[in-house]
C-alpha cells in the first residue's frame, strides 16, 4: 500500500508528515521507487571515463600517464666510449670510466695489458685470475709463466724492444669474475667494442684467440677443441684459436698440439705460413 507520488506534490509537510506515520504504523519498512535502482553503479563522477573521451583528452594535450623506464643498451653505450678512444692510454681511461660491468665492483685493478704494442702478434686471452687481479697485468700467474716460456720457443718475449721479437697481450675482460668463473655472453658483449677498439688502435698482423672465451668474443664461436690449430679470420686479420695455459697445465699430453700451432704461428711471421 502506499500514496501515489502525483497526490504528495499537493500536500503541506504536516499532511505528508501525517502519510508517513500512516505508513509507519500499517508496517512499511522501506521505500519503493517507481523505477529499480542498481545499487553497484558508481556514481557519475566516479565512473571510469569511456576510451573515446580518454583519448580526446590525450589529444588536447592533457598529461599522459607516465610511461616505463627503457632499458639501458649497454653495449651501444660502450660502443661510444670505446669510439672515443684515440689511443691506448685514452682506451684504458674509458675502460676504468665504465662502470656498467658488474665484474668492476668485486675487482682490486684493471688489467688492460703487457708487452709491446707496437709486436706483429697479439694475443687474447679470456679473464684476469687471482694473481692477474693483485698485479694488474695478464697472464703473471703459472699459466702465464707457461705461456711466456711456449712464446719463447719461438723466438718472442713480452719484454722485447724489438717489435719482430715481441708480443702483445690483453683479455676480453678487464676485471676478474668471481671464483674464476667463466664470463657470460652478456658480459663478453658489453667489452667486445672495447676489445675491437683495443685490435684496431694495436693493429697487429695476427691475432691469437687463447680459449673459448676469445673465440666467443672474436668468432661468435665455442669449442677451442674443435677449433684450435685452423687459422681463420676476425677484425679484418689472420686469427689462430689456441687451447688455454692453464688447459695444457691440467692436461700435459695436449702441449703436442700447442707446440703444432706455435710452429705455425712462426711460418705465419715468416711468411711461409698458408
Amino acid at each position: 500500500m502506499g500514496i501515489a507520488t502525483d497526490s504528495l506534490a499537493d500536500m503541506d509537510w504536516q499532511a505528508a508528515l501525517a502519510a508517513l506515520a500512516w505508513q509507519v504504523d500499517m508496517g512499511v519498512h522501506e521505500a519503493v521507487c517507481d523505477q529499480p535502482i542498481n545499487r553497484y553503479d558508481l556514481p557519475e563522477s566516479l565512473a571510469p571515463a569511456p576510451r573515446a573521451a580518454v583519448s580526446a583528452a590525450l589529444k588536447a594535450g592533457e598529461a599522459a600517464p607516465p610511461a616505463m623506464p627503457k632499458a639501458l643498451d649497454i653495449p651501444a653505450i660502450a660502443r661510444m666510449a670505446a669510439g672515443r678512444a684515440a689511443d691506448l692510454a685514452s682506451l684504458r681511461a674509458e675502460m676504468e670510466a665504465f662502470d656498467h660491468c658488474e665484474l668492476k665492483k668485486g675487482a682490486r685493478n684493471l688489467v688492460f695489458s703487457d708487452g709491446n704494442p707496437a709486436a706483429p702478434v697479439m694475443i687474447v686471452g679470456e679473464a684476469p685470475g687471482r694473481d692477474e687481479d693483485y698485479a694488474g697485468r695478464p697472464f703473471v700467474g703459472r699459466a702465464g709463466q707457461l705461456l711466456d716460456r711456449m712464446l719463447a720457443a719461438i723466438g718472442l718475449s713480452r719484454g722485447a724492444e724489438a717489435p719482430e721479437a715481441a708480443f702483445y697481450i690483453t683479455n676480453v675482460m678487464p676485471w676478474r669474475p668471481p671464483a674464476n668463473r667463466d664470463p657470460t655472453e652478456e658480459e663478453i658483449a658489453m667489452m667486445q667494442p672495447f676489445l675491437r677498439r683495443h685490435i684496431e688502435l694495436v693493429n697487429p698482423r695476427i691475432l691469437i684467440a687463447m680459449g673459448n672465451t676469445s673465440c666467443m668474443a672474436l668468432l661468435g664461436q665455442r669449442g677451442i677443441l674443435r677449433l684450435r690449430g685452423t687459422w681463420t679470420e676476425a677484425e679484418g686479420r689472420p686469427v689462430l684459436p689456441m687451447t688455454h695455459p692453464a688447459y695444457l697445465l691440467r692436461n700435459p699430453a695436449a702441449k703436442k698440439d700447442a707446440w703444432a700451432d706455435l710452429i705455425g704461428i712462426k711460418a705465419r711471421l715468416a711468411g711461409d705460413g698458408p
